[in-house]
């Protein structure tokens, strides 16, 4: 199927095969899910290491890679989405022509074919893991002001009068490390181009950034879905490109044969006698 679609001063055409539509799961969602998994600890690790090498940048510096992590996670998310949307057509494609010569295609290899949502819940399986770890802490979470361990360096004095000396060094005890200190230092590896977009410094900001981490962790997941829907555009892409190839090999062609047809009419000038 083609449509015309005008653009500037010459009309394109744009090539769509039919396909055959799978289904949201199949046999592969669970192994395509923990794909998914896998690479989000690659990415959210190697976003970590080099948001926290920037972290005590200038601000504009740190703000503008913290931008460029986050656009650049979107983007590859985004174009292995497409990559595997177009894939899933191609397969419908070849069932469906399959389908149209007789030949049997069985429900198993129809499920692998492209659907709309299949990317979405792949990507949110993939995720569930993270999610549900950003989603306890974020209902635990505090505000983060100041910290145990440390004093001024004014009250060090205080230390040596008996009187005040004893709540003192309770405070510079350092206090156990808790669950929520340990899901803290997850989530904050995932989401730390976020918290460099504002600073770490800026305890309000972090907050609201810990309280949205379910929603942040699930981005990628978003930006993989959204890819995948472009997959039949990507193919019609494919398609449209072979068709004009094609469409402008024919063209030469005729035009050849007719300079040759041409050249074989031309009639012969008479030879002059001596």
């Amino acid at each position: 199927m083609t449509v015309s679609k005008q653009n500037g001063k010459k009309p394109e055409q744009i090539v769509r095969k039919q396909f055959l539509r799978g289904s949201v799961t199949d046999e592969h969602t669970l192994k395509s899910s923990l794909l998914f998994f896998g690479s989000l600890l690659v990415v959210f690790f190697m976003s970590f290491i080099i948001s926290i090498t920037i972290s005590g940048a200038a601000d504009v510096i740190r703000i503008l890679v913290g931008t460029a992590i986050i656009a650049m996670v979107a983007i590859i998310y985004y174009n292995k989405g497409t990559v595997h949307g177009a894939e899933a057509v191609t397969r419908g494609e070849i069932l469906f022509q399959k389908e149209e010569k007789g030949q049997t295609v069985s429900e198993s290899e129809k499920k692998i074919c492209y659907h709309p949502m299949k990317a979405f819940v792949t990507g949110l399986i993939g995720t569930i893991p993270l999610f549900l770890i950003a989603l306890v802490f974020s209902l635990n979470t505090q505000i983060q002001t100041t910290s145990s361990g440390t004093l001024p360096s004014w009250m060090q004095a205080y230390l040596r009068r008996d009187d005040i000396a004893g709540p003192l060094v309770a405070y510079t005890q350092t206090p156990g490390m808790s669950l929520i200190d340990i899901l803290r230092i997850i989530i904050r590896i995932a989401v730390m181009p976020f918290i460099n977009l504002v600073g770490s410094s800026n305890y309000g900001a972090v907050y609201l950034i810990e309280k949205l981490s379910p929603l942040i962790l699930l981005l990628p997941a978003c930006a993989y879905g959204i890819g995948y829907l472009s997959g039949p555009n990507a193919r019609a892409r494919v398609h449209t490109a072979i068709s004009a190839n094609e469409n402008r090999r024919k063209r030469r062609e005729r035009k050849e044969r007719r300079i040759r047809a041409g050249l074989s009419a031309k009639p012969k000038e008479p030879e002059k006698l001596n």
